[in-house]
Parts: structure tokens; sequence; C-alpha cells
């Protein structure tokens, strides 16, 4: 046996419904390695800037001391080792499942989903479209590492990444099959229809695992979390959710991801028991009324806005005035291709400010805000 064969010999055993490596296909031609498609696409993503910068990303608290408090890093490995999880009994592709769980986030911005709807208003106003992370997360991966010339990641995974989006739970995960030329489409339009990222489902049946482990990789550890930080009791949890999901996240895990195997099996799509189902709808529910609204003040989320805007206007009106000496060039334009500049002004800012860490935005709005009242 060959050492590319020794690399591929799990294939053997993938159901007749995963996506073999023999399928993945990339943009960009390139040469084989001894590494299967996918698996080299974990390389890329984990060797990128983007995956060192998940370290200092709000997952839902931001600001906040206590270290036991997760960060994007935390969310995005949980919900690989729950995909892997499912992926492996049901026979699939883990390459392809690990590589979309490690980068479907990678677009998220400073502050979690509060920034992301405030540069989307910015994004907006500047005719730039509508910011989504998970299109920005395939945005970075295509456009913007690497110098601006993207990793060349396979479609696949791509695909994976775009249709993520665990705010949106479903009784049933079937994917849709697309050619190349529909992927790309679909990326595109979602900047200019809003609708677009509610109707996407994903190429794959990993790239179903991935959107489904998304919901439960977040929606027990969020509680776990805002137990920590006292945003709520445990007992507050009403018990026609804890009956089948169980009373902490450990238990929720196991259940849920035990639920979606046996339901899932030997099928063409990803799906769970309608008990398991109505509970996870209604615990999201009351994962917003009880965290992710009281998570930040209606002071804090106005005193964001106010953060954004300045960076956005400061770091668009350099551009504008070509002022070399700021750190968009310096940290960030200096490294990226000639194709790369030949973006908007707008668009180059939005890229520099959603890929910064919690830590450096609020570095920079000091530094600005400094410089100013000079």
């Amino acid at each position: 046996m060959s050492i590319i064969d020794n690399m591929n010999k799990f294939e053997k055993n993938l159901s007749k419904y995963a996506c073999k490596n023999s399928d993945a296909i990339r943009i960009r031609k390139e040469e084989n390695d001894i590494r299967p498609p996918f698996f080299r696409d974990i390389d890329r993503i984990i060797y990128s800037l983007s995956y060192t910068r998940y370290l200092d990303k709000t997952q839902v608290f931001s600001n906040n001391e206590n270290t036991n408090i997760s960060k994007r890093m935390t969310h995005v490995q949980l919900v690989s080792k729950i995909a892997r999880t499912i992926g492996r009994a049901l026979n699939l592709n883990e390459d392809l499942i690990e590589a979309a769980s490690l980068g479907h986030d990678l677009g998220h911005v400073p502050y979690g989903h509060v920034g992301e709807a405030i540069l989307n208003k910015i994004s907006l106003e500047n005719n730039e479209g509508f910011f989504n992370h998970n299109i920005q997360s395939v945005r970075t991966l295509m456009n913007i590492e690497n110098k601006g010339q993207g990793r060349n990641m396979t479609v696949q995974v791509l695909d994976a990444i775009m249709c993520h989006n665990g705010e949106i739970p479903l009784g049933l995960y079937e994917p849709k099959k697309k050619s190349v030329d529909e992927f790309i489409k679909e990326y595109e339009d979602s900047y200019k229809d809003k609708s677009i990222i509610s109707k996407m489902r994903p190429m794959t049946l990993e790239g179903c695992v991935v959107r489904i482990s998304d919901i439960v990789g977040y929606i027990g550890r969020d509680i776990e979390d805002a137990l920590r930080v006292g945003v709520i009791s445990r007992d507050k949890i009403p018990k026609h959710i804890t009956k089948y999901l169980g009373r902490n996240n450990r238990e929720l895990v196991n259940n849920v991801i035990l639920d979606i195997i046996n339901n899932s099996y030997n099928k063409h799509y990803i799906t769970m028991s309608s008990e398991i189902y109505k509970a996870i709808v209604d615990l999201k529910k009351f994962n917003y009324e009880n965290i992710y609204l009281k998570a930040n003040s209606k002071e804090q989320i106005k005193n964001y806005e106010k953060m954004f805007r300045l960076l956005f206007n400061t770091y668009l009106n350099d551009l504008n005035n070509n002022n070399l000496d700021s750190p968009i060039y310096s940290v960030y334009l200096d490294y990226k291709n000639k194709n790369y500049h030949k973006n908007t002004n707008a668009r180059m800012v939005i890229d520099f400010i959603a890929g910064m860490t919690d830590d450096y935005f609020n570095r920079e709005y000091k530094r600005i805000r400094n410089v100013k009242n000079m």
C-alpha cells in the first residue's frame, strides 16, 4: 500500500451518502500531495492568522475577567468535536467536517453578534451590502488570507462554512446539490439579498452535521458561562427542557448527539426526534430572553457602536487621504497583494475591523480617541 493509499484508507468505510475525497473541488486547480484534500484544508485553516485570532474574540460575554468564560476558540473546538463524533458514527467524511467546523467562525468580528450587527449597519450605509459573519468567514478564506489571494479551499468546505448558521434550527437538515457557479452566486447574492442567509442549505451531508453541531456547541455552553457570571440561575431553566436535554451541558451534548445519531443513521439527511428538536427550539428562545439580550446593556451596545464608527471613519479617512502611517497600512494593507488593493476603501476597512481581536479593537479605539483629544 502506498503512502497516499494509506492516507485515504478510511474512504472504503464511508457511507454512500458521504462526500468522498475524489469529489473535492477547488476553484483554482493545484497539485496534490500525500494529504487528502479536506485534510489539507484543515491545515490551511489552523495555520491561518485568522484562526490564531480566535483566542481573543468574544463568544457571548465581552470584557470579562473570568478566564473560564468561553472565547470563540473554545466554541469552534467544541463544534468540531461534536460534529466529528456524529460524523464518525454516521460514517461521514471527518476531514471535511473538521475543516468546516474549525473555519466556520473565522469571520466573526470583535464583540460577537453585537459587533456583527453594528458592522452590518455600517456596511449598508457605505453601499457594501449586508454583513454576515458566515459570509465573511468564506471571504476571509477566499479573498483575505495569504496576502489577499486566499487559501484556495475546497468548495465543499467553503459551502459548509457559508451555510453553517446555527441561529436557525431545523427539524431536518438535507443537503442541496450545487455546482461551483451556484455556490459562488449564492455567496455573492448574500450581499444584496437579506433573505438568502435564511434559505441557505449545505451541499453535503457533512455540512449539515456542522450546522446542527453549531447549535449543540453553543446552546448549553452559553448557559454554563451565564451561570459563572451570575446572569441566570440553573433553577430558572424550564423543566420541560431539562427533561429531554438534561440538567447541564454535559448531559445536553450527550443526549442530543445520541438522538441525532440514532435518528440519522443510514439516512441521506440529518434529523432528531421531535421531543429533542422542540426542546432545543425552546432552550434557544430561553437563552435569547435570559442570556443574549442581557449580556450587554443598552448603554454598552451604544458605546460599542460609537467605538466601531470611530474606527471605521478614522481608517476610511486615512485611506482617502493616503495616510501611510495609519495602522490600516502598517498592520494590514502593507501585507496584501495588488489585487486586494482593488477593493473599495470601505470594503478594506470593514475587512480590517472584522478581523480584529477584541483586545486590539479596544487598543485602537483608545489610541484614536487619545489622538483626537490632543
